[in-house]
């Protein structure tokens, strides 16, 4: 994130420098990014390729979401101003807090933390040790993260959440036919991104449950002579 200690003084060291040149947009993600060549810490012997990006709705999301947490901490501490409590580090973080043996009486917002994050809203960070574009290292992340979850959500889609089997070596059957199952549905996903960004707009057939869904239209009967035929002719979807 932004936010990082690590990438927060290179974003803000590049910041207004790409976040509205075209020639810096991702068109796929709505977002803009630009490479920069750094040190990833001070005895690092080998450049390290820094991916920053800024993107509006983030940038939007990130804002309310850290004024809502600066409100609810202030309206907490509003009631219990006079008793003894020991508040989190989280809210030293933003505050200079007032105690009076072991009692809470008070705080103040620390203004230069507040708007140095609320500036950096929006803009997060792709550290790569190979050189590559803003584009190629967003491509690659957003692909591995799609793994991640794909695999973070296999007992939605793929009924994990309980295995109703009978034995230990059937609930190994089941999970090794499920991680055939991931793969394979992984790979009509990439597919279908691909072709989605080739079209000029976004028809609804182009997510896995829609795409599996016209596949099963797809019949084959079986003639008296054993060959095999098409029951009807594949549609343009």
């Amino acid at each position: 994130k932004g936010r990082a200690s690590f990438v927060h003084s290179l974003i803000m060291e590049h910041m207004g420098e790409f976040e509205s040149k075209r020639a810096c947009s991702i068109k796929a993600y709505r977002t803009y990014g630009m490479t920069v060549k750094a040190k990833l810490y001070t005895d690092d012997d080998t450049d390290r390729y820094f991916h920053v990006y800024y993107k509006a709705k983030k940038q939007a999301s990130e804002r309310a979401r850290l004024e809502a947490d600066l409100d609810r901490m202030e309206a907490e501490m509003d009631k219990i101003k006079g008793r003894e409590y020991k508040l989190p580090k989280r809210y030293e973080h933003y505050f200079k807090l007032t105690y009076h043996k072991d009692k809470f009486y008070g705080y103040e917002e620390r203004e230069d933390v507040i708007e140095r994050e609320l500036q950096l809203c929006g803009y997060f960070a792709i550290v790569t040790s190979e050189k590559m574009t803003a584009s190629e290292a967003l491509n690659l992340y957003k692909s591995r993260d799609i793994s991640e979850k794909l695999f973070g959500s296999d007992k939605t889609f793929l009924g994990n959440r309980s295995f109703r089997v009978a034995s230990s070596q059937a609930a190994e059957a089941k999970i090794f036919i499920q991680f055939i199952a991931l793969i394979i549905r992984a790979r009509i996903y990439t597919l279908l991104r691909k072709r989605k960004a080739e079209m000029p707009g976004k028809p609804n057939y182009l997510s896995v449950p829609s795409a599996l869904k016209e596949l099963e239209k797809i019949e084959l009967i079986r003639q008296p002579n054993g060959n095999y035929k098409l029951d009807h002719a594949v549609t343009a979807t």
